[in-house]
């Protein structure tokens, strides 16, 4: 493993631009809507909140923007994870075609929030490319782009294996999926710039707020925290793939599965345009899921993937990942590490978000790794439904979060069996199939 004289193993690439102003404002009493969780989705709830005219309370058990939403791969994009067939074997046709429709507005909608707030994010319409690892996946990706077509507004077109040499250079895959509507963005200003719009609306938001109580208390909530005990009217958790045990419920329903991902030093530009000469957000269809892009400046290479579903030393990982890189990209060879690191992507067991409540406590998770937009889109719309707004209305309403048989405890347990599964069958399978 080869590392630059920058090398930073477990710090994010993105985390140079943080100015780690601590979070600390005094928490009020009373408050008509505590969020608990200050990412992409509890700082977007807390905005909607406000602007709805609510008093508004933000807790998080650590610094504001220490989870997910600045560890990302920075892909900005919305579209189903799933294909319209699965969709609508696990929710029914209407739903199905409810999501399918979504997924334009739900990207407008981001984009609008980051423009309405001047935020400053790298935000670059690159357009993302899918990737078809197996023949077969490249026929999947024809059908996906059929109903894509047929039942949203989304932008989609299909590259043919002989014209992927205009999107990235490498043998490997079999045709691509594009959507030249996605974009990328630095994830890391992107939460500054919401955190910022939080602070200008003079929301109270405090950092190392672990919730250690949640009781109802009449018709309120009574919420505990080391900082302090704040009664509310209405709760959201916002917390995907960091909510504690003490939110047994969801804890069964949404697991955090670790996403891994490395920074090559600065590379010269010709051979980044050689490799990527199509400049976009990539992703694998292959199970390992791959993703990567070159960096905002255009500098670098970075690289994330599924290393280990659990948790392995953060040098282990990026030495996965670079072999895996390399596979496809052997021109980077001589390329240096500068930076690994991982976050907690908060997964559902049918891959896909959902906005609810239970028992009163209101919710946005499972974004299952499509948080950059899903996350700010859903933290707004289980706002609005909290308080009674007819904009809360969206087909993840409709979705479920299941419980499994494989997770029947607070920790996911089963990600030991599924990762020697897929790094030991699927893998070996989906190779096999490559040649």
């Amino acid at each position: 493993m080869q590392w630059n004289d920058e090398s930073e193993p477990g710090t994010p690439y993105w985390w140079s631009v943080l100015k780690n102003d601590p979070a600390d404002d005094p928490l009020p009493q009373d408050c008509d809507v505590l969020v608990i969780g200050a990412g992409f989705a509890g700082l977007s709830a807390a905005i909607a909140s406000h602007d709805c005219g609510a008093s508004v309370v933000v807790v998080d058990k650590d610094e504001p923007g220490q989870g997910a939403s600045t560890r990302n791969g920075g892909m900005f994009g919305a579209h189903p994870r799933l294909g319209w067939k699965a969709l609508s074997d696990k929710f029914g046709p209407k739903v199905a075609d409810a999501l399918f429709a979504e997924a334009k507005p739900a990207l407008e909608w981001a984009k609008g929030l980051i423009d309405r707030e001047g935020i400053d994010c790298d935000l670059q319409q690159t357009g993302r490319i899918q990737l078809a690892w197996t023949r077969q996946h490249f026929e999947n990706q024809k059908t996906l782009a059929r109903h894509v077509s047929e039942k949203s507004d989304v932008d989609v077109s299909i590259v043919e294996r002989d014209g992927l040499g205009q999107e990235i250079e490498t043998p490997r895959y079999f045709g691509g999926l594009v959507f030249p509507e996605h974009c990328g963005l630095h994830p890391a200003k992107y939460h500054q710039g919401l955190r910022e719009a939080v602070t200008r609306r003079g929301i109270t938001l405090t950092g190392n707020a672990e919730v250690t109580s949640l009781e109802r208390a009449g018709n309120r909530f009574s919420v505990t925290t080391p900082k302090g005990t704040v009664r509310a009217e209405k709760v959201i958790l916002c917390t995907n793939g960091y909510t504690t045990p003490l939110f047994r419920w969801h804890v069964a329903r949404v697991f955090p599965l670790p996403s891994y991902l490395i920074a090559t030093e600065e590379l010269p530009a010709n051979l980044l345009g050689h490799l990527a000469p199509g400049r976009r957000m990539m992703v694998e269809t292959r199970a390992r899921h791959s993703y990567f892009r070159l960096s905002p400046d255009g500098k670098r290479v970075l690289w994330g993937g599924r290393a280990s579903m659990r948790d392995v030393p953060v040098n282990e990982a990026a030495k996965r990942l670079r072999e895996t890189m390399l596979s496809v990209w052997p021109d980077l060879a001589d390329a240096r590490i500068s930076h690994a690191w991982w976050g907690n992507t908060g997964f559902s067991f049918n891959h896909m978000p959902h906005v609810g409540e239970d028992r009163g406590l209101h919710y946005a998770m499972g974004f299952s790794g499509s948080g950059t937009v899903m996350a700010p889109y859903l933290g707004a719309k289980a706002a609005y439904r909290a308080l009674g707004d007819p904009r809360g209305a969206t087909a993840y309403a409709d979705t479920v979060l299941r419980r499994d048989a494989l997770h029947p405890f607070a920790k996911p347990h089963f990600l030991k069996a599924a990762d020697i599964w897929y790094r030991q069958v699927v893998d070996r399978v989906e190779n096999a199939k490559a040649r």
